[in-house]
């Protein structure tokens, strides 16, 4: 059975960006007969806000999108993925890293060519250096987070591939990003952990999200084969923008599905903008 799945963070309520992935995961699970799923990304504490759990609930319901199950909350789950975390520890996959942002932007600015990946310059490997007994000797009261070895990691997976939708099968290459965080102190699970995890437990077999994580699903993808989960069918579609061709963000409140609503907008009128080959949001009258 096809298995989709929408999974906001309850840091705003929806904007058409988020309105286009959720329309497009519902009807690929709709058409299926499959099972489509709400999923509350909030592992942030520090940007969640109780209000908009309901507020993202009311604006699907609005949109007349349905979902199977009581929604599932990431931060109900830290436990499990704490217990994924040590899986990691045991195999030595994992190291602590004590480096402030401060330290960190310190050694790429003192670097003559330090390389870079999808989101900008990537971790030195600093503490990835430290002896095994500095570790142990600072990993007990100095605040740190947890990062994979990635060359590590990568050579124990071995070469990796998914499916995707629209790209085809494509080779992982987990390297690019580097020695990303897994948790830290005020996130015990990083994003990357969390979803991974989470869309093998609900047994998501189609993963539908924008363009923009495209490059995350080489760690995820690599994550999967480490912790033996499945790997879904995964769909990047492009990204809804403004017609000055800026991805719309949370701060674009005229693009609200409140806003919208509360304008008189017709949610028939947005889901025929957006179930389109190519979306037309600017024929929906608000700038």
């Amino acid at each position: 059975m096809l298995i989709s799945r929408f999974a906001p963070s309850p840091t705003g309520r929806l904007h058409l960006g988020h309105a286009y992935s959720a329309v497009r995961a519902h009807d690929l699970a709709r058409a299926a007969g499959g099972r489509f799923l709400l999923r509350f990304e909030d592992i942030d504490p520090g940007r969640v806000r109780e209000g908009y759990y309901a507020g993202i609930e009311e604006d699907l319901r609005w949109l007349g999108l349905d979902w199977d199950e009581t929604p599932l909350r990431q931060s109900q789950r830290m436990a499990i993925y704490g217990d994924a975390l040590k899986r990691l520890k045991a195999r030595d996959l994992v190291y602590p890293c004590f480096c402030t942002r401060k330290d960190i932007a310190a050694e790429i600015a003192a670097s003559a060519s330090a390389p870079h990946g999808p989101d900008g310059a990537l971790y030195p490997g600093t503490c990835r250096r430290l002896a095994a007994g500095e570790r142990e000797k600072r990993v007990a009261d100095a605040p740190h987070a947890w990062r994979i070895d990635m060359a590590r990691a990568a050579a124990l997976a071995g070469p990796l591939f998914w499916e995707d939708g629209e790209a085809g099968r494509v080779e992982a290459q987990p390297q690019i990003h580097g020695d990303v965080v897994l948790a830290r102190k005020d996130a015990p699970a990083s994003y990357h952990l969390a979803v991974t995890i989470d869309d093998a437990a609900q047994g998501v077999t189609d993963v539908v999200r924008g363009s923009d994580l495209f490059a995350a699903t080489h760690v995820h993808r690599l994550l999967q084969a480490l912790l033996g989960l499945p790997a879904p069918l995964y769909h990047h579609h492009a990204l809804i923008a403004d017609e000055t061709g800026r991805r719309l963000a949370k701060r674009d409140d005229a693009r609200s599905l409140t806003a919208l609503r509360e304008a008189g907008v017709k949610a028939e009128a947005v889901l025929d903008a957006l179930r389109r080959e190519r979306p037309d949001i600017g024929g929906l009258g608000v700038r």
